[in-house]
């Protein structure tokens, strides 16, 4: 029985840990673009029809706006 009042609060101290990272990940734009990347290495970049639509394609992040205001 002493085992479980152990291990309850580190399983929860556990899943506090694991939603912290995820939301951190979250909010630093990790989940953005899930499938760029993979059609990305499928075009050649040598090729100058595609290095004119990806700089046509990129637009600055604007950052997020603080809690605190």
């Amino acid at each position: 029985m002493d085992i479980i009042a152990a291990l309850i609060p580190i399983s929860i101290l556990l899943l506090i840990v694991a939603t912290a990272a995820f939301l951190w990940a979250l909010r630093g734009g990790q989940y953005d673009d899930l499938e760029g990347p993979a059609h990305r290495i499928l075009h050649d970049d040598d090729d100058p029809a595609h290095q004119a639509a990806a700089r046509s394609h990129k637009t600055p992040k604007t950052p997020a706006p603080d809690a605190d205001d």
